[in-house]
């Protein structure tokens, strides 16, 4: 009786002091990062003379006008393709070759493996800006500078060894009887690599997808560096450029941030439950 008594207390979880504290610990963290994104949504629907003069308090009358002048006069519609066709090749490249690499790491034995396992979790170890001045003569040597192409390799080469990683302890945990029936019913590599492995890695492709995407939709700094021309800039290089020239702008700075950061907000909140569902799958076995 007392043990059963003991469960049931425990069911309960009474709000206790230390509960209390640490609640009120993240409603305070949660207000301080929720803020920021409000008080820029809210100064987006103010002229630059509101921003200035109550950059804190509501909109005393809300206009439309920086979010139509972002998208008639910043060609922010271009720039949302843009980014589309970068990360969007960004994250399929990434997955794939992650997907392959690891496949073939956990299912295959070779000269060097432990070699190459070492050296895919050192390149982690090497900024993106240690290799920038090899990387962009390679770019320019190839031929294709100011293209989408110069922005979406560099991309897949620094989000693979993480994504690799991902996929490889995943990959671990998974049994292998499956695929040996396959191989008995007499299924090649490729089929059991499409019809088993992908179907069953779901949840850590989705965790690469979404990291992928969301890093080459933000990375500035090789946008920056492979593309000059401002015809084909993604969002983020166009906001640079927005902030460079309209910085007194303050009302029209505030919209673009929010044109720019609001949809990948959206993307994470939805698909948070994935990430959190891909990074720990296969941390448990059995």
């Amino acid at each position: 009786m007392k043990a059963n008594q003991k469960v049931k207390a425990r069911k309960g979880f009474p709000m206790g002091p230390w509960m209390i504290v640490v609640y009120a610990v993240l409603i305070i963290w949660a207000l301080t990062t929720i803020f920021p994104f409000v008080w820029v949504i809210m100064n987006s629907f103010k002229s630059s003379a509101e921003v200035l003069r109550s950059s804190f308090s509501l909109p005393v009358e809300f206009t439309w006008d920086n979010y139509i002048k972002a998208f008639q006069n910043l060609n922010v519609v271009r720039a949302y393709k843009n980014s589309l066709i970068i990360s969007g090749s960004v994250t399929i490249g990434v997955m794939v070759l992650s997907s392959m690499m690891s496949f073939g790491m956990t299912r295959y034995q070779f000269r060097g493996k432990k070699l190459l396992q070492s050296l895919i979790v050192a390149s982690l170890m090497f900024p993106v800006f240690s290799t920038i001045i090899p990387v962009f003569r390679m770019i320019v040597g190839m031929g294709i500078l100011n293209k989408n192409i110069a922005v979406i390799l560099p991309q897949i080469a620094g989000n693979l060894s993480f994504a690799t990683i991902v996929m490889t302890g995943f990959l671990q945990s998974v049994p292998i009887e499956m695929e040996e029936a396959a191989y008995m019913e007499g299924a090649n590599p490729f089929q059991v690599f499409g019809r088993i492995i992908v179907p069953i890695c779901k949840a850590s492709l989705s965790t690469v997808a979404i990291f992928s995407f969301l890093w080459s939709y933000n990375d500035l700094f090789v946008q920056k560096i492979m593309i000059r021309d401002n015809t084909k800039f993604p969002v983020s290089t166009l906001l640079e450029e927005i902030s460079s020239k309209y910085g007194t702008d303050f009302g029209l700075m505030a919209a673009s941030v929010t044109i720019i950061v609001v949809p990948v907000l959206i993307v994470y909140i939805f698909l948070q439950k994935n990430i959190i569902k891909g990074l720990t799958a296969g941390a448990i076995k059995g």
